[in-house]
């Protein structure tokens, strides 16, 4: 789900990961057209290109092409574009091995967020490839099959899938394959921890040598992530019996017409994809988690995107994480952050993935 966040704690915290996060979701689906220009013109005044005080929909259309434009000149070209690893023409990623490596190297898997209903591969930046590549560890940014085409699990699969085509390849770029981590923001996030705690998709006795590669990582970053998709258990974490459906989920759900909460179907499959539902004490993946608000109140009337993204999702993992003897490292605006040597999502992958070796 595209993430609502704070630009002073991208600064303070993973400055270069923001610049994944390029979508922003409405908060309120309720809001006029008239009170979404006023809020966007707030937010970035230098889309009132004459200076006149109000925002008018050709100046927004103006900004945001703008915006896309200078976007897409900063975006790096990958020594290996739209790799396949299905049939769909959205099971495709990105790659960039390790210039001149001269052993096999680690490697960090972006996977995008967009509620499960849109983002893009496209949406990394040149300088946090650079980051990675000269710490010694190969980048692929990965596109999945979307709510469009198919609910949960396709989202998860695909991802799975995708990085079991890299291991299957991994001689063929310089990769150590025992040595992946993956990362992303909001529905890409989810994904992540879903293949940090689930058990491995492997099929050891498969004739498709892509389907024997493991599908566990060794450590998963996330930017407001989700670790439950299971809208009885956010109502539980916030204490709030009639929070409304948030609008992304009855489309990844497979919900068609009424929203039925109770139906059997409908909860195993909540469960199923909530993350925290696979987590387990023989997990080996180290979390890292960043949220851009703090611990405050949900009610029913808070905008889905906050409570959707709210750091109490990542506290409660770590809670049972830590219960587990796990590692779980959860940051925010005044939340107390003990023992957490890296301070950025990049750092703490890196030092994962060269310390593993």
């Amino acid at each position: 789900m595209q993430c609502r966040l704070t630009c002073c704690l991208f600064v303070l915290i993973s400055l270069p990961f923001s610049s994944f996060l390029l979508a922003q979701e409405p908060t309120r689906s309720t809001l006029s057209t008239v009170e979404k220009l006023a809020a966007f013109l707030k937010r970035f005044p230098e889309s009132d290109a004459d200076h006149d005080g109000r925002l008018t929909m050709d100046k927004y259309r103006n900004f945001q092409q703008d915006r896309r434009s200078r976007t897409e000149a900063r975006r790096p070209v990958s020594p290996h574009a739209d790799i396949a690893y299905g049939e769909h023409e959205r099971q495709r990623f990105d790659l960039w091995p390790v210039p001149d490596a001269k052993e096999p190297t680690p490697l960090v898997i972006f996977i995008h967020g967009g509620g499960f209903r849109g983002g893009d591969k496209s949406a990394v930046s040149e300088k946090q490839v650079r980051l990675f590549q000269e710490a010694g560890v190969a980048f692929a940014s990965m596109n999945y099959r979307l709510s469009d085409v198919g609910p949960y699990p396709n989202m998860m699969h695909d991802a799975a899938r995708g990085l079991q085509t890299i291991r299957h390849r991994a001689k063929e770029w310089n990769i150590d394959s025992n040595r992946v981590a993956c990362f992303g923001g909001s529905a890409g996030a989810g994904i992540s921890l879903w293949l940090a705690f689930h058990d491995d998709l492997a099929q050891p006795n498969s004739d498709d040598p892509v389907a024997r590669q493991s599908t566990r990582i060794l450590a998963a970053a996330t930017l407001n992530g989700q670790s439950t998709y299971d809208m009885h258990t956010y109502r539980e974490w916030f204490g709030v019996p009639d929070l409304p459906f948030h609008d992304a989920l009855p489309a990844f759900l497979g919900i068609d017409g009424e929203i039925e909460l109770f139906d059997k179907v409908v909860r195993q499959r909540m469960k199923d994809a909530s993350p925290i539902t696979h987590l387990s004490r023989d997990d080996r993946a180290r979390v890292y988690m960043v949220y851009g608000h703090g611990n405050t109140e949900v009610t029913r009337d808070t905008p889905q995107g906050d409570w959707v993204h709210h750091v109490r999702l990542g506290l409660k993992l770590q809670e049972a994480m830590q219960a587990l003897g796990l590692q779980c490292i959860v940051r925010a605006p005044g939340i107390n952050v003990e023992n957490d040597p890296d301070g950025s999502v990049e750092r703490f992958l890196i030092r994962q993935l060269i310390e593993a070796k």
